[in-house]
């Protein structure tokens, strides 16, 4: 395989700056492009920062040589204030943001989306990661891999309080998740990263949609 070079979407989270790090350590990446708000203080040679506040995308040029697009972005209903300012992030946004990468000719697109996940859901919140699964796959890039993950674990820059409660409490019950129940099961942020990055390195053609146990099982 060539050496690649990398696109992530929401590189200062709790997965996109694990995806960030496993990429700049992995020889089988030339380039890391990270698309930020704010400068994440990481020193690499082969990291390069796009720093933007999102509101001018119709001048926000992507790099030609992007081979892989990890698109790690997402808020909460509570941070963005209203369904109209989270549908802009984690629709919109995202989607427009992907069309771009799209447009510059790259092959992969990988995407952090969520268990539940239905255009058709009654749930706000799976309502619109849905429909952004939807819509990516009409973009058509010749491999794209859905990621759905179950809860995630893992310390935050911003404080979720009902998630962690629930963070609290689940991985106890872990023997709880087992057969069906198993993609159910909590799972650490940095795990799915490290299965973003399997996965990408993988390659393959089409669509497809990994849930939570498969995730665990490609995080080795």
């Amino acid at each position: 395989m060539k050496n690649r070079v990398a696109m992530v979407f929401g590189a200062t989270g709790l997965i996109g700056s694990e995806v960030v790090r496993l990429l700049l350590a992995s020889e089988a990446y030339d380039e890391v492009h990270a698309v930020v708000r704010r400068d994440p203080e990481i020193e690499d040679d082969k990291l390069r920062l796009h720093l933007t506040d999102f509101s001018d995308l119709a001048s926000f040029q992507l790099p030609m040589n992007v081979t892989d697009v990890f698109c790690c972005l997402g808020t909460t209903l509570k941070t963005a204030g209203s369904k109209e300012a989270f549908y802009a992030i984690d629709f919109q946004l995202a989607y427009d943001l992907t069309r771009l990468a799209r447009e510059a000719g790259a092959e992969q697109f990988l995407m952090v989306s969520s268990i539940g996940a239905a255009a058709g859901s009654s749930n706000s919140y799976l309502k619109v990661k849905g429909e952004l699964e939807e819509a990516v796959r009409t973009l058509a890039f010749p491999s794209t891999k859905v990621f759905r993950p179950s809860l995630l674990l893992g310390e935050r820059q911003e404080q979720r309080f009902a998630e962690g409660i629930a963070a609290s409490v689940l991985p106890r019950l872990s023997f709880l998740f087992k057969g069906p129940l198993r993609k159910y099961r909590p799972i650490e942020g940095s795990a799915v990263a490290r299965a973003l990055v399997a996965a990408a390195l993988e390659g393959g053609n089409g669509f497809s949609i990994l849930q939570g146990d498969e995730i665990a099982d490609r995080a080795g």
